[in-house]
């Protein structure tokens, strides 16, 4: 089970005209905490920042799945509806949840949703679709432990 937080940045940014405009930014990171996500995105957008920036805000972003798509460029927040049929009263039940897709339009993202629902036996609607601002996700991988090694792990690796 995933964790995302969305991370605002706040930074400089070169515009078109070459002046230097302050925009803020939102980002998704996989992460345990809060104090853990702000480690995480100030590691993610350092080698895309020059000089200073400042994470603004982070909250917890209710996702329940992610379906990501190369060919994507935006982020696109579907609320989709799973019916389940209630035994006592024999009436339908709909819950919410929240996902993302990335696409490059509305019409991409609700195919790159069903490709991805593909396998799921549950029957669902799509309740609504709406682009994001969400500029990138950083989901969090096995490569991403940047922990500092000790000296004496260090030394044992140079003698391997």
């Amino acid at each position: 089970m995933n964790n995302w937080f969305e991370c605002k940045v706040s930074y400089m940014k070169m515009i078109e005209n070459g002046m230097q405009k302050k925009v803020t930014e939102p980002y998704l990171v996989d992460a345990l905490s809060f104090t853990e996500a702000e480690a995480r995105i100030t590691e993610e957008m350092k080698p895309y920042i020059t000089g200073d920036f400042t994470v603004t805000d982070i909250k917890r972003a209710r996702l329940s799945e992610l379906f990501f798509n190369e060919n994507g460029d935006r982020f696109y927040k579907v609320k989709v509806y799973f019916i389940t049929l209630d035994e006592k009263s024999g009436a339908e039940k709909k819950t919410a949840v929240q996902m993302l897709a990335q696409a490059s339009d509305l019409k991409e993202a609700i195919a790159v949703l069903e490709e991805g629902m593909k396998g799921t036996m549950a029957d669902y609607t799509i309740g609504a679709v709406a682009e994001t601002m969400i500029m990138d996700v950083f989901p969090f991988s096995l490569g991403d432990d940047k922990a500092e090694k000790s000296p004496e792990e260090k030394i044992a690796e140079g003698l391997s």
